[in-house]
């Protein structure tokens, strides 16, 4: 492979491994990225252009999509919907970019024969018990439950089914939640850490007792380029950095890291259908593909996050007044 059309590149975790590629390989990387909210040129800012092309258009319109796919080695498709306030908000945006864009990705990598890797979320297989031992698994039967989580296990099902019906080289990952650098102040982590930064408390939905999976935006991209490289054609990869902790957890931490007081924050009404608890058993992609996380140490990955948001203001400063705006008008 030397040029990889990466589809919401202009996104977090999308330009996260767009920085990680140019870094650590000679690829060129064509970005496909419709620039809603959730994108920003300012993502790709820095990186040799005479290596990273953007293009802006939607993953949905086939006459955008079928070019690029024919003139790259690989598709890597993070492009999607992911909020799931929003998707409980407005389903349709869900339905049109996770399962319609998907599905207009996979026909044109059919036609051309190429390479295809898809990102996918471990929502898809709902929530586990607070005291439940057991973790995700390649194996776990899927259970969504939100317009989000359902539309991205949809989107999986249908590369799986290109895959047996049609012979696309395609494998899947389904990944615990990323933080790191250039998130959109929209997500847990960075909403909290802006939040303190404006002498904002910060808000936890019910007792916080829900527990998420936590691993840095690095490691996810490390992992996605050795599924790509290493990766069995049909095989679905759980990504996971054995980083669980609970939202109290999480809000007490960042109010330590940043000199606050634990209990200077307040709790709020818990989000309609809020999971549990997610736990990644990333045992295959270890063993089979010989991968390791980088961060292993949550707190020190933490603190390497609020830094970057408090020296880099200029960049969250309007989505932040956006987001703030629009769950105002939601009533969150």
């Amino acid at each position: 492979m030397s040029k990889l059309l990466v589809t919401g590149g202009a996104g977090f975790i999308g330009s996260n491994f767009v920085h990680y590629v140019v870094a650590n390989t000679d690829h060129d990387v064509v970005v496909l990225d419709k620039l809603t909210y959730a994108g920003d040129r300012a993502t790709l800012e820095g990186l040799p252009e005479d290596r990273v092309r953007l293009v802006v258009g939607d993953i949905a319109d086939a006459e955008t999509v079928d070019p690029l796919v024919a003139e790259t080695d690989a598709v890597v498709h993070y492009a999607a919907e992911s909020h799931n306030d929003n998707s409980l908000h407005d389903p349709a945006p869900f339905i049109h970019t996770n399962l319609i864009g998907t599905f207009t990705l996979l026909e044109a990598a059919r036609r051309h024969g190429t390479r295809f890797h898809h990102i996918s979320t471990d929502e898809v297989y709902g929530d586990l018990e607070l005291d439940d031992p057991a973790k995700f698994t390649p194996e776990t039967p899927y259970n969504p439950s939100s317009p989000y989580s359902s539309t991205k296990a949809g989107s999986d099902l249908l590369v799986r089914a290109w895959v047996r019906s049609f012979g696309l080289e395609a494998t899947i990952s389904n990944c615990s939640n990323n933080y790191g650098p250039r998130q959109h102040v929209e997500k847990f982590i960075p909403r909290q850490i802006t939040n303190v930064i404006d002498g904002v408390r910060p808000r936890l939905y019910g007792a916080g007792e829900n527990v998420r999976d936590w691993i840095h935006a690095d490691d996810h991209s490390s992992a996605v380029l050795r599924i790509l490289e290493r990766g069995r054609t049909g095989e679905t990869y759980l990504i996971g950095a054995d980083g669980e902790k609970n939202n109290l957890e999480v809000v007490q931490a960042i109010l330590r890291l940043m000199g606050q007081e634990p209990d200077a924050f307040d709790h709020v009404k818990d989000r309609a259908g809020h999971d549990l608890r997610y736990a990644i058993d990333a045992s295959k992609l270890r063993d089979e593909l010989e991968w390791e996380p980088a961060f292993t140490d949550f707190e020190a990955g933490l603190a390497d996050t609020i830094e970057w948001y408090r020296a880099n203001e200029a960049w969250w400063r309007k989505q932040k007044a956006d987001a703030e705006a629009k769950y105002a008008q939601a009533g969150h």
